[in-house]
């Protein structure tokens, strides 16, 4: 059931490039990707889509990570299950493109949370439909190997002490937590990234 969810998703899915291509679309058509259209939802998609054409200009990986990166040696899909809303996934997803370019064996694709209920119901986190939720693949035997998100680990740790401490997110927090993304810059996604590449290559 899983194998086949998963099969057909990577047959769907879109590329980094055509997904962007959509955010931008649905900006001037003053849309969003979900079954929500509501207009909180739709300003996020127009904030998003700012966001990453931000990142795509200025992520930055070093010399020694792209080395890494590069010599990685095992075929995978990267699905990832997201929506155009989603701030999270504006700031991660363009860092998961500079990755996969900078490896022919890593093949990303970009499904729709709301079109993929099923899919997304094998991969909830803490029984929650959170994204971006980041799939890892193997191609010859169609293992999931691993999955990452919905956040890179430093603000997942932050989310949860917070919700621990308050009981739940506040628009505040939330600002915090935008701040925090923009202060990274992407290098904490960078070093989860990493240690999920080593993790499941023998010769990385």
């Amino acid at each position: 059931m899983r194998n086949k969810l998963i099969t057909g998703s990577l047959e769907r899915g879109m590329s980094y490039s055509d997904y962007r291509t959509l955010v931008s679309s649905l900006v001037r058509e003053g849309s969003t990707t979900g079954d929500e259209k509501t207009q909180a939802l739709i300003n996020y998609t127009i904030l998003n889509d700012k966001r990453m054409k931000r990142w795509d200009k200025t992520i930055k990986i070093s010399e020694m990570l792209s080395s890494k990166i590069e010599n990685f040696n095992r075929k995978v899909s990267w699905l990832v299950i997201t929506e155009s809303w989603c701030g999270d996934a504006a700031h991660i997803l363009p860092v998961l493109n500079k990755v996969a370019e900078l490896n022919a064996d890593i093949d990303l694709k970009i499904v729709l949370r709301d079109e993929n209920n099923a899919l997304m119901h094998q991969f909830l986190t803490y029984g929650n439909r959170a994204i971006p939720k980041l799939i890892m693949i193997a191609n010859d035997t169609n293992e999931v190997l691993e999955t990452y998100g919905p956040r890179p680990s430093i603000a997942k740790e932050m989310v949860k002490a917070y919700k621990a401490e308050f009981g739940a997110l506040t628009p505040e927090f939330k600002e915090d937590l935008q701040r925090w993304y923009n202060k990274d810059k992407g290098e904490t996604t960078l070093k989860d990234l990493e240690r999920m590449l080593s993790n499941n290559n023998s010769g990385y």
